[in-house]
């Protein structure tokens, strides 16, 4: 647990965290900074996921980085956390057939402004993972890689990512045999072998399995 943290070790994590602080001390002047980031964009079948999250200036939570480097312990931890912690936070989806309909990055862009527009505190400044949103009027800074180098875009990250995880073992029980509660809906080749054998879900998107089936 994070609270175990001693010495050193303690004050290396701080000093790592400060650093992923710098475009929220850059931006000292925005009251309400709000982290946006995305999960599932590249999987065969599920929503699209995003988060929004505004944590308080002077929150700190230890561990907190880019979900995909967190062991899926550590993500359902820091979940509780950040919500716990943070002034708002919102996490909204978007269908497979909504996929399909519009394609995946206006999804996301989709997914990202309802996370923003569900929020209960409205942001003043926006720092999104690597993307510019269309249609917002809220200023708004693209990071590259930037849920491994903002405390507010790596909360994000983690609670899209462990919501959209929560939703596909959800899935898994409804259509068991595609093996969604493991791989989360990603192309692995047991998935694969599955969509084969079993034909296409309801949560498949059609326009990702046009190769396999």
């Amino acid at each position: 647990m994070a609270r175990t943290l001693t010495g050193e070790r303690l004050e290396k994590e701080l000093l790592r965290l400060e650093a992923m602080k710098a475009y929220e001390k850059e931006n000292k002047d925005c009251a309400l900074i709000c982290g946006i980031d995305e999960a599932g964009r590249g999987p065969l079948a599920g929503p699209v996921a995003a988060g929004a999250v505004i944590l308080p200036r002077d929150c700190t939570i230890l561990y907190l980085n880019d979900s995909k480097k967190l062991s899926e312990k550590r993500r359902e931890e820091l979940f509780l956390e950040i919500k716990e912690k943070a002034l708002a936070w919102n996490v909204a989806v978007v269908s497979p057939a909504r996929i399909d309909e519009i394609n995946i990055l206006q999804a996301t862009y989709e997914a990202m402004r309802a996370a923003i527009g569900g929020l209960s505190q409205t942001p003043d400044l926006l720092l999104n993972d690597a993307v510019t949103i269309p249609g917002m009027e809220i200023p708004q800074i693209p990071i590259v890689k930037g849920d491994a180098k903002s405390v507010s875009i790596a909360a994000a990250s983690i609670l899209a990512k462990v919501t959209r995880d929560h939703l596909m073992a959800e899935y898994d029980k409804l259509y068991p045999g595609y093996g969604f509660a493991k791989h989360k809906g990603y192309g692995t080749a047991a998935h694969i072998a599955a969509l084969r054998e079993l034909g296409p879900s309801p949560i498949h998107r059609r326009t990702f399995i046009k190769n396999f089936v």
